[in-house]
């Protein structure tokens, strides 16, 4: 009785396991055969939309353009040699990005266009010596501050010399600069190291402006070819002051350097043009009118660099002069 139940139990398990193996095996096979072709079921969140993207790619630039001040203090080296070594590493790296991007480094330059990019490049290699000679004189923070004041220069510079119209606005931004700077000079005296170093960073924030209006030049070169010639200038500019120091590098000084040139210069210059594919122009500079913002942070952090009351209020006016006529000419990113 029981090796009959027995028997009549087995033969009902293979009746019914034959087309479940069946549909099992069917039904494994799909599920492979989909895999392969469509692949893994995605479980990443939806993609950025392009402004999303654009935005992200102007803020990493700001925060990389902040860090030059930093890898400036950390870098055990002379201005002229970072500033070389910056151009060199630059240079390598943008040419590298153009191959990738097969954008010619020589496509539409003729002979104004050459005088220009030398002009440029004598301009960005006094602004870059100089602000570094601020970094090492006063300090991330003074340094950073002196180089924001830029926009004031940029408009005295177009009433000067372009004789460009400038509006009582442009007037009061300039005052908003003098005043931020005043606040921001630890001492009418030309032996304290914090007044030194904020007189180097106006000087990189005097050549920089004049570097921002020979760019206006260049409107009809791509960006990437822009900052492959400048920096090309620079590095040959300080071949003679800056190779000798290259050799004295310790290991880390060179690591730095390179993170410098290629991260900070390179590619942060990359971002910011990828980021105009998607954002408007204003809306990109008005986050890099941040750079202060980000720069000043680090130096807090990393290096405890604690502003003073009369330093903070003088940082908030200079940001704002920088910020304000971005943020004016359109909506804010």
């Amino acid at each position: 009785m029981t090796g009959g139940l027995r028997e009549s139990l087995d033969q009902w398990q293979q009746a019914v396991s034959r087309p479940m193996n069946r549909i099992t095996h069917q039904s494994l096979a799909k599920c492979l055969a989909d895999l392969h072709n469509t692949g893994l079921p995605e479980r990443t969140p939806p993609d950025m939309t392009p402004r999303q993207k654009g935005l992200t790619s102007a803020h990493i630039a700001a925060v990389f353009f902040g860090l030059t001040g930093v890898l400036g203090h950390v870098i055990h080296a002379s201005p002229m040699t970072i500033t070389f070594g910056r151009a060199l590493f630059a240079v390598l790296a943008l040419y590298a990005v153009a191959l990738c991007l097969k954008t010619s480094i020589v496509r539409g330059l003729d002979r104004r266009s050459y005088v220009s990019l030398f002009c440029s490049g004598l301009a960005l290699t006094i602004h870059w010596v100089t602000f570094f000679m601020a970094v090492k004189t006063g300090g991330i923070a003074i340094a950073t501050l002196g180089f924001a004041s830029f926009p004031a220069f940029i408009t005295l510079l177009e009433r000067l010399v372009l004789k460009d119209q400038v509006n009582l606005m442009d007037w009061l931004l300039v005052a908003l600069v003098i005043s931020g700077l005043i606040l921001v000079t630890p001492a009418i005296d030309l032996n304290n190291a914090g007044t030194i170093g904020l007189f180097w960073g106006v000087i990189s924030a005097i050549t920089f402006a004049a570097l921002a209006l020979i760019n206006r030049t260049l409107g009809r070169l791509n960006a990437i070819q822009i900052a492959f010639w400048q920096n090309l200038v620079v590095l040959v500019l300080c071949l003679p002051l800056g190779l000798g120091g290259m050799a004295m590098l310790s290991d880390s000084s060179l690591l730095w350097l390179i993170v410098l040139g290629v991260i900070c210069t390179a590619l942060s210059h990359f971002l910011f043009v990828h980021s105009l594919r998607s954002i408007p122009a204003r809306s990109a500079g008005l986050i890099i009118a941040l750079e202060p913002v980000y720069a000043i942070a680090f130096a807090m952090v990393l290096f405890n660099e604690q502003p003073t009351l009369k330093m903070a209020l003088g940082a908030v006016l200079i940001i704002t002069a920088a910020v304000w006529p971005r943020k004016q000419t359109g909506h804010a990113a």
